[in-house]
Parts: C-alpha cells; sequence; structure tokens
C-alpha cells in the first residue's frame, strides 16, 4: 500500500474520533489567552498518540515533533490556532457552547482537530519518511499582539528550524470537499484605530454653549473615508471600516466625549505608514477646526499574509493528488487578516482554505456569526490532507508514486 491510500484509509477511519475531538472542543470555547482547559485537551491527545511534545509555550502553546528516519534532514511545521470569539452561540446542535458567552465561530475548533488527526497519522507513519514535522498549536490568534508572535519569541522557529510551513483555515463560502488556495500576498495586514473625540458637554437644547464632540465626530468618521477612495492607488487593495461609535449622552444632553473604533487593512507597507499619517492629522485637524480635539491610537497589528509562489504551487498539487482537480481551487485576496502572517513573514509557508459549507443542511453561516457551523464531513480532508502535505512537503514521495 502506497502513502497515499494509507493516509486515507487512516483518515477515514479516524472520523468517529475526529469529530468527538471536534464536538469536545467546540462544547469548551475558550478566549485568547485562556486556553487553559483546551491546551490540556490537546495535551492529553496527544500523549496518547505518544507524541513528546513542549507546553506553556506562550502560557498555553503547544509544540510537538514527530521525528521520522534522519530526522535531521528536513523539518516543516504544521499549525492550528486554539482560541475562540466572546460570541453566544444561536445553534440548537448537541454540542453547542457550554461556556456562555464564548463560542467557536472561527473554526479554529476544525483547525486543532485537523492538525490532531494529522498528528495521529503521521506519528504512525514516521517510520515511512525521512524528516521531522513541527505540530504548532498556537494561542490567541484572535487578539493583538497575536499568539504567533508570542510563540516566535519565545523559539518556535528554531531548535529544530522549520525550512517551510502549512496552516489551515475553514471557509464558509467553499463547499465541503474542496480546498483553496492563493499564491502571493493573500490576506491583508489589520491595524486598529482609536479615536477618542473631546469637546464641551451641555444641554442639546443650548448648542451654542457646548463644543458638540457627537458632531465634531460624526464629521471626522465621514472624512476619513476619503484617505480610501481619494489617496489608494486603484490597484492596491485598502479598507478603512469603523464598527465603534459610543456618545454617552442623551436626547438631551450632548457628552464631553466620544470614541470610535475602527480597523485599516491593507497590503502594502508604504501606503500603511501614510494611512496612519493622514488618518492622525485629518482627525486632529477636524477636531480643531470645530473647536474641540481628537486623540489618536493606532494600534498596529498583524502584518499582510504571504504565501510563498513555490510552497503553494506545490501544496496545490499535493491537494490535487489527495482530491482530485475538480476539488481544488484558486481564491481570491481577502481583506481578512490572521496572524499565520507572522510566520509567513519568516518561514516559506501556504495558508490554505478548508471547505465547511453544506448549503442542503444550512450550513451557510459565516465566520464569526453566532450560527456558524461546519460539514463535520470536512474533518476527513483536514486531518487527511494536513498530513499528506506534510509527506509530501519533506519529499517522502514523488508525483509519480503518489498517482
Amino acid at each position: 500500500m502506497n502513502l497515499l491510500t494509507s493516509i486515507k484509509q487512516k483518515a477515514s477511519t479516524m472520523m468517529p474520533e475526529l469529530i468527538a475531538i471536534r464536538r469536545h472542543l467546540h462544547s469548551y470555547p475558550e478566549l485568547s489567552m485562556q486556553e487553559k482547559e483546551t491546551s490540556a485537551f490537546i495535551q492529553s491527545k496527544l500523549t496518547e498518540y505518544g507524541i513528546p511534545f513542549t507546553s506553556g509555550i506562550a502560557v498555553h502553546g503547544i509544540v510537538g515533533l514527530i521525528r521520522g528516519r534522519n530526522p535531521d534532514s528536513r523539518v516543516i511545521a504544521l499549525r492550528a490556532d486554539m482560541d475562540a470569539l466572546p460570541i453566544v452561540e444561536k445553534n440548537q446542535v448537541e454540542y453547542c457552547s457550554q461556556n456562555p458567552g464564548v463560542m467557536h465561530a472561527c473554526g479554529h475548533d476544525v483547525h486543532m482537530t485537523s492538525l490532531l488527526g494529522a498528528s495521529k497519522i503521521l506519528n504512525e507513519l514516521k517510520n515511512e519518511f525521512e524528516g521531522s514535522i513541527k505540530l504548532i498549536f498556537q494561542p490567541s490568534e484572535e487578539r493583538f499582539p497575536g499568539g504567533a508572535s508570542m510563540m516566535i519569541k519565545e523559539g518556535v522557529l528554531v531548535n529544530p528550524a522549520p525550512e517551510k510551513m502549512y496552516g489551515q483555515h475553514v471557509l464558509p463560502t467553499l463547499e465541503a470537499g474542496k480546498v483553496g488556495m492563493k499564491p502571493g500576498k493573500y490576506m491583508a495586514s489589520t491595524d486598529e484605530v482609536y479615536l477618542t473625540v473631546k469637546g464641551k458637554g451641555g444641554h442639546g437644547g443650548t448648542p451654542e454653549l457646548n463644543v458638540d464632540p457627537v458632531l465634531i465626530a460624526a464629521h471626522i468618521l465621514v472624512a476619513l473615508q476619503q484617505i480610501v477612495s481619494r489617496n489608494l492607488p486603484p490597484q492596491l487593495p485598502a479598507v478603512l471600516s469603523f464598527g465603534r461609535f459610543i456618545a454617552e449622552g442623551r436626547t438631551n444632553i450632548i457628552p464631553n466625549e466620544v470614541k470610535l473604533d475602527g480597523t485599516l487593512r491593507t497590503f502594502d507597507e508604504n501606503w500603511r505608514a501614510m494611512a496612519h499619517q493622514k488618518i492622525r492629522k485629518m482627525a486632529t485637524s477636524i477636531a480643531e477646526g470645530m473647536g474641540g480635539e481628537c486623540e489618536v491610537f493606532i494600534d498596529k497589528g498583524y502584518p499582510f499574509l504571504v504565501n510563498d509562489d513555490k510552497v503553494t504551487a506545490d501544496a496545490k498539487q499535493f491537494a490535487i493528488e489527495f482530491l482530485g482537480s475538480e476539488n481544488v481551487v484558486d481564491l481570491d485576496m481577502r481583506m481578512t487578516a490572521e496572524d499565520f502572517a507572522y510566520y509567513s513573514q519568516l518561514v516559506p509557508s501556504c495558508f490554505y482554505r478548508l471547505g465547511i459549507r453544506n448549503e442542503s443542511r444550512g450550513i451557510v453561516h459565516n465566520l464569526h456569526t453566532d450560527k456558524f457551523d461546519v460539514d463535520e464531513n470536512s474533518l476527513e480532508i483536514g486531518a487527511g490532507l494536513m498530513a499528506w502535505m506534510a509527506v509530501r512537503g519533506l519529499g517522502a514521495v514523488k508525483s509519480e508514486e503518489s498517482e
């Protein structure tokens, strides 16, 4: 039996276990930097599989290592994120979140399940390939400064150093049974923008006695949209959006200050820096011109994510071998962000997408929503394809041998 067939059979046989793992993780989600029980569960599975690991990296992170034949010859890394989101789940399923106000609404339960499944498969086949596979279970992808940057600072990319890296993320717009990839720039950088507009509050019926921060903030909000629409080169995508506008007054009470929170996303570091300057200058100038002031804080977040052309081209070929060309699709750039970008800027990487959509079962809801769910048939592909990519990435088999 060749390795491809063996991996497919093992992934299929593991399905009941994969579903059980995913449902346990989904039932007990934990927020960023609070993944204590999640980490303990992963450690228990790695121990069960006989895979050595180090825990406590960036608080709750885990790094396992599978050593094949001639283990120091080549090293690749596989990564899954662990944290959940502050969302109240509305799904009526037996594995609904048991932790009130916390939900795996971004598929990290699937990511962990896939990597655990791949880990078990690879460890059982470690005498069939040369090199080592590093297993990275990372906390806090959803919150700045990002668990990836923290784990990198604590040495996750050394001793041994991977020569390439793969990461997987679910995609609700892609049917279960398919995967998608995009070489080059794929996901945007992300910065958090915080504005505090200060004026002089008072009675709503005597606006002439006030310096109205609500009106000032409204002018700033509208004007800032010009930064993208009037300054951005057509070939360069970017987004500046504000999702929070807090003016704690009443119908007849003008508050003393207003807070606006937003996000800036782009794919160009020079334009990113220029946009920061324009946001500061425009916001402060408008506020000053209207008699108030504006404090601007921009929290520079994740860099843009770059998929290495060669690693991604190879990964696409590996996926075609595993799934068939009809089930491997090309993706467009996305304005969403991922702290896998920190890895991709240091190690040639491929961050690919796993389809989880099933319209006939109503599994159609987007990421970060209270009814997000996945077609669990995708777990077999999630684990099996990741294992296949690992052995192919190590050069354990050649293309013609996999056919």
